[in-house]
C-alpha cells in the first residue's frame, strides 16, 4: 500500500495480536455458519445483511494487519533536518538522536517515533504519526463488528423465526448455544474496552494532543481545541476527503504540518 513494512520482535505482542486474530476468525466462521447463512436460506434476512457482515469483517482485519506492520513514523538514524526547522528539533536522551519535537522514544521498540501516541501490544506496534489513522479505523470497525455480532445473536433467539432446515447432526448446530454464548462474551468484552479506547483517541484528535502528552501534562490546556476538528482529522488520515477516512485499503498522503505546532514531550 505504499508504506514501509515495520515488524516488531516482541513475543508478548505476538500473543496479544494472535488472540485478536483468533477472536476475529471465531466470529467470522461460526456466526455466518450458525446465523447468517441458515436464516438467509430460509428468507429471514437479506443478502445485504450477509454482505455487510463480511465487509465489516474484511475492513476490521485489514486495518488490524496494516496497523501492525505499518511504519508508525520511525526516525532514520541520520535524519535530514531542514534549516528552517532546526530550532524545532531536540536530542533524545535515550538514543542520542535528533528528533522533531512531539516525538517520543519507545522503550519496547527501541527507537523514536514521530508524534507517538502509545505502544499498543494488541497490534504489536507503536501508534504514531504514520499509522494512527489505521489504528482509529481498527477501533471503529471492531466496534461495528462486535455490535453486529451481538445484535445477530439477540435476533437469532428473540426475533427471527426458528430454523426449519438446520442439520442438528452438524457440530456447530449441536453446540449452537455454547458457541453463541462464547461469541457474546467476547463481543461484550471487546466492545466495552474498544469503545473507551476509541473515545479517548477521538478526544485526543479533537484537542490535538497525544496520549503521552496528556499523561505528562505538558500542554497548558488539553481540553481547548487548538485547530478546527476537520483539520486535525485530515492531518491524521492524510486527506480532506471524509469518505476516505473509512477506507483502510489506500495509501496515506501526509499533509504538511509543522511538528512544533503544539507543546512537546
Amino acid at each position: 500500500m505504499g508504506q514501509r513494512i515495520h515488524f516488531v520482535v516482541d513475543p508478548q505482542g505476538w500473543c496479544c495480536m494472535g488472540l485478536i486474530i483468533f477472536i476475529w476468525m471465531y466470529n467470522t466462521i461460526f456466526i455466518p455458519k450458525v446465523i447468517l447463512f441458515p436464516h438467509y436460506e430460509e428468507g429471514n434476512i437479506s443478502v445485504v445483511a450477509v454482505l455487510c457482515y463480511y465487509f465489516c469483517s474484511l475492513f476490521c482485519i485489514g486495518s488490524l494487519l496494516r496497523a501492525s506492520v505499518a511504519d508508525p513514523g520511525k526516525l532514520p538514524e541520520n535524519p535530514e533536518i531542514p534549516i528552517t526547522e532546526r530550532e524545532y528539533w531536540e536530542l533524545c536522551n535515550k538514543c542520542n538522536m535528533m528528533r522533531p519535537k512531539r516525538s517520543h522514544h519507545c522503550s519496547r521498540c527501541g527507537h523514536c517515533v514521530r508524534r507517538m501516541d502509545h505502544h499498543c501490544p494488541w497490534i504489536n506496534n507503536c501508534v504514531g504519526e504514520d499509522n494512527h489513522w489505521l489504528f482509529l479505523q481498527l477501533c471503529f470497525y471492531t466496534q461495528i463488528l462486535s455490535s453486529y455480532t451481538l445484535i445477530l445473536g439477540f435476533c437469532h433467539y428473540y426475533y427471527f423465526l426458528p430454523l426449519k432446515k438446520a442439520n442438528w447432526d452438524v457440530f456447530v448446530f449441536r453446540h449452537e448455544l455454547a458457541l453463541l454464548r462464547v461469541s457474546a462474551f467476547m463481543g461484550l468484552i471487546i466492545l466495552g474496552g474498544i469503545s473507551r479506547l476509541f473515545y479517548t483517541q477521538l478526544m485526543g484528535i479533537f484537542t490535538d494532543t497525544t496520549s503521552i502528552e496528556k499523561m505528562s501534562n505538558c500542554c497548558e490546556d488539553i481540553s481547548r481545541p487548538r485547530k478546527p476538528w476537520q483539520q486535525t482529522f485530515s492531518e491524521v488520515f492524510g486527506t480532506h476527503w471524509k469518505i476516505l477516512w473509512f477506507i483502510p485499503f489506500r495509501q496515506r498522503q501526509p499533509l504538511r504540518v509543522p511538528y512544533h505546532f503544539a507543546n512537546h514531550v
